[in-house]
């Protein structure tokens, strides 16, 4: 059966705070069915705001957040259809790799057999057979993350929401991250967002990629980067990441040389 990931639309979204502060400002975007739109900005933009939103963890103000499938039909964003990764981990620090990868389908109901098989097939997939007894504290921070991705995968989500995964590593770390967020984006085909800092992480990972500042869109900016030409070091990659870069400080009212 052919799987139909939907797509997920931003119509108008503001959130507005107590003293009227907004937040997010008539944001309107899509992220296509299938697609990784990266979101980036400075501190305080409204990034993470936006995430929560659409993962159901904060109301919008105004505007909707929607998955409209291949029909054009919106439908209903079921917890089994959606999967967060936060910037912390949040891993149970009593309960192993393999029962951590598996929390999301215990909470469901799944059978203590099914979970751990389709937790098990995860975590190989992730390259964490050998640590799946280990418990949090014996592992590093970027095999926590990697043990957080693959919780991501265990419910087999239509959409992928990531935020900021890699703000607590090192550069290195965060690049063998990077690679890993590809390929559970690539094995798990979902419609994915991605909150980040870094504008290198944007360019190599996404398709499109949301400039932000102070709650409102600066530019959408698709990715021309073919997948097989993002070396990082390549002349290519090295300008789109500066033309990134023009954009924000540009939204920023930086003036650059």
């Amino acid at each position: 059966m052919i799987r139909k990931l939907p797509t997920l639309d931003f119509q108008s979204v503001s959130r507005i705070f107590s003293g009227g502060v907004y937040a997010l400002k008539e944001v309107s975007f899509s992220i296509p069915a299938g697609g990784l739109t990266a979101v980036i900005g400075p501190s305080g933009c409204g990034k993470t705001t936006l995430l929560r939103i659409a993962a159901g963890l904060e109301r919008a103000t105004t505007g909707s957040v929607k998955l409209i499938g291949p029909d054009g039909a919106a439908y209903a964003r079921a917890s089994e259809n959606l999967s967060v990764c936060f910037q912390d981990a949040r891993l149970l620090p009593w309960r192993n790799v393999t029962d951590n990868v598996a929390l999301p389908l215990e909470l469901a109901g799944v059978s203590r057999n099914e979970r751990i098989a389709r937790a098990n097939q995860v975590i190989a997939a992730a390259g964490l057979s050998s640590a799946q007894a280990r418990l949090p504290a014996q592992l590093s921070g970027g095999m926590r993350m990697r043990v957080a991705l693959a919780r991501t995968l265990v419910t087999s989500p239509d959409v992928l929401l990531l935020d900021e995964p890699c703000s607590a590593v090192d550069e290195f770390t965060r690049m063998q991250l990077d690679e890993e967020i590809f390929r559970v984006w690539q094995v798990s085909g979902a419609t994915t967002m991605l909150i980040t800092h870094s504008v290198s992480e944007a360019v190599w990972l996404a398709d499109q990629i949301i400039v932000m500042n102070m709650g409102s869109i600066h530019e959408i900016r698709k990715v021309a980067l073919p997948r097989n030409a993002r070396d990082r070091t390549s002349a290519a990659f090295l300008l789109e990441v500066e033309t990134v870069m023009r954009s924000l400080a540009c939204a920023a009212g930086v003036v650059v040389a």
